[in-house]
C-alpha cells in the first residue's frame, strides 16, 4: 500500500511529455503568435518547432500558401537570411520565395537543407534567378510536385535541366518565362510524366507542338495568348486527359476551322474551355467542339466576333451539359442565336452577355420569359475555372 501511495504522490508536468506528444500539441496551434510562444519557451520546444515547421513564406510572397506560415518580419530577404532560415528549418516541404528579388542564383544552395523533403516551390518574380539557379533546384529537390517560375529568367536549358532531376513533377507555372519555347516544353512534357498542370500564359514562343505525345495525366494546360497553331493545339490535347483548356487571345495563326480538332474525341474530358478573343474562330470549330466535348460544363466565347447563326445553334442543340456561357462582345450573336441557345442548352444555369450590338432587347426579354431558370449577368469574366495549383493537391 506504501508504495502505491508514493506512486500516487510523484509530481509530473508538462516538461515529462515525450517530443512527439509536444509535437502533437504545436500542430494543433492556430495562429502564429502561438507558435512563436511555444518556441520562446525553452530550448527543447524551440526545437519541437523547428523540426514541426512544414511551410514557409515570407510577407513579400505573392502567393498564401498558408497564413500560419508567414515570417513575422520583413525584410528584403537576401541569401544570409534565407541560409539561416533553412538551416533552422530543415524539414520544410512548401516553400515560397515569391516576391523575394535580391535573391540570386548563389541564394538558391541554402535549399540543400531541406533537399529532397520540399515538395512545392515558388519563385514568382524572382527576377535574379536563372537557369543556374534552376539546376542548383534539380541537383538538391528531386522530390519537387509544384514549382512556380513566374517572370524567372528560365530558358529551354533551364527547364530541361529542372525536368530530368525532378521525374515527379506534376505542376508548372511559366507564365511570362520569355525564353522557353517549344523545345523546353517538350522536355518537360517527354520527361515528367507524372504532369498535371502546365501555366505558359504570354510565353511567346510557345505554338504549343512542344506539348506533342504528353501524358495522359495532363489535365489542365492555360496557354493564354500564347502563338499556339492548329498543330499545336493537337498537341496539346494529345494526351486525352485535358479536363481544362485556356487558350484566350489566340493568335492569328488559328483560322474559322482551326479548333476542329479539340472536337475530335481526343478531348472528350473537356470540362472548362475559354476562347475569350478567339477572334477568327468560326462555326466549324464550334460545331465540333460542341458535338465531340459532351462534359463541357463552362465555355468562355466572349469576343468570339465569328461564330454566327449556325455555331449557335450547334452550342444550343449538344451542349447539354453546359452550366455557364460566355458571349459578351459577340458581334454576330443576333437573336436567332439567341433563340437557339434559349431552346436548347437545357442544363444552363448563367450566362454572361453584355455589348451584343444586334440583339434587340424583345429577344433579350422573350429569353427571360422561357428561360427563367438561367441568370443572366451582365459581367465580363477574365479569368474562369479552377486555379492552376488546385491540380497540386496531395
Amino acid at each position: 500500500m506504501e508504495d502505491v501511495s508514493e506512486c500516487d504522490n510523484v509530481e509530473t508536468s508538462i516538461i515529462h511529455l515525450p517530443d512527439d506528444c509536444l509535437s502533437f500539441i504545436f500542430q494543433r496551434l492556430d495562429n502564429v503568435a502561438d507558435h512563436d510562444s511555444f518556441g520562446l519557451t525553452c530550448h527543447r520546444w524551440l526545437n519541437i518547432q523547428n523540426i514541426s515547421r512544414r511551410s514557409l513564406q515570407f510577407q513579400c510572397s505573392l502567393t498564401v500558401l498558408n497564413p500560419a506560415s508567414l515570417s513575422q518580419t520583413n525584410p528584403d530577404v537576401n541569401s544570409y537570411h534565407l541560409h539561416r532560415l533553412l538551416t533552422r528549418f530543415q524539414w520544410l516541404e512548401h516553400l515560397s520565395l515569391s516576391g523575394c528579388t535580391v535573391l540570386n542564383d548563389s541564394s538558391l544552395a541554402s535549399l540543400s537543407y531541406p533537399g529532397a523533403r520540399l515538395h512545392s516551390l515558388y519563385l514568382d518574380c524572382c527576377f535574379g534567378i536563372s537557369d543556374d539557379g534552376i539546376s542548383t533546384i534539380g541537383s538538391f529537390c528531386p522530390n519537387l510536385r509544384v514549382v512556380s517560375l513566374y517572370r524567372c529568367n528560365i530558358s529551354d536549358i533551364g527547364l530541361e535541366t529542372l525536368a530530368r532531376a525532378s521525374l515527379s513533377l506534376k505542376c508548372v507555372n511559366l507564365s511570362y518565362c520569355p525564353l522557353v519555347s517549344d523545345f523546353g516544353i517538350k522536355s518537360l512534357s517527354q520527361a515528367c510524366l507524372q504532369l498535371e498542370s502546365v501555366k505558359v500564359s504570354n510565353c511567346k514562343s510557345i505554338t504549343g507542338v512542344g506539348f506533342n505525345g504528353c501524358s495522359p495525366t495532363l489535365g489542365y494546360v492555360d496557354a493564354e495568348s500564347c502563338q499556339l497553331e492548329p498543330k499545336g493545339i493537337t498537341g496539346i490535347i494529345s494526351g486525352g486527359g485535358i479536363e481544362f483548356l485556356n487558350i484566350s487571345g489566340g493568335s492569328c495563326y488559328i483560322r474559322k476551322d482551326g479548333l476542329v480538332p479539340i472536337g475530335s474525341g481526343i478531348a472528350s474530358k473537356l470540362r472548362i474551355l475559354n476562347l475569350r478573343m478567339c477572334r477568327t474562330v468560326g462555326d466549324e470549330s464550334i460545331e465540333a467542339i460542341a458535338k465531340g466535348c459532351p462534359l463541357l460544363q463552362e465555355w468562355n466565347l466572349a469576343l468570339c466576333h465569328e461564330v454566327k447563326v449556325s455555331g449557335w445553334e450547334a452550342v444550343g442543340k449538344w451542349c447539354r451539359n453546359l452550366k455557364k456561357l460566355h458571349v459578351n462582345r459577340c458581334r454576330n450573336l443576333c437573336d436567332q442565336g439567341l433563340l437557339a441557345l434559349r431552346c436548347g442548352c437545357m442544363n444552363l444555369q448563367i450566362l454572361y452577355m453584355n455589348g451584343n450590338a444586334r440583339l434587340t432587347l424583345t429577344a433579350i426579354e422573350m429569353f427571360r420569359l422561357h428561360r427563367a431558370d438561367i441568370t443572366l449577368r451582365t459581367e465580363e469574366m477574365m479569368v474562369i475555372g479552377p486555379d492552376w495549383r488546385l491540380y497540386a493537391q496531395e
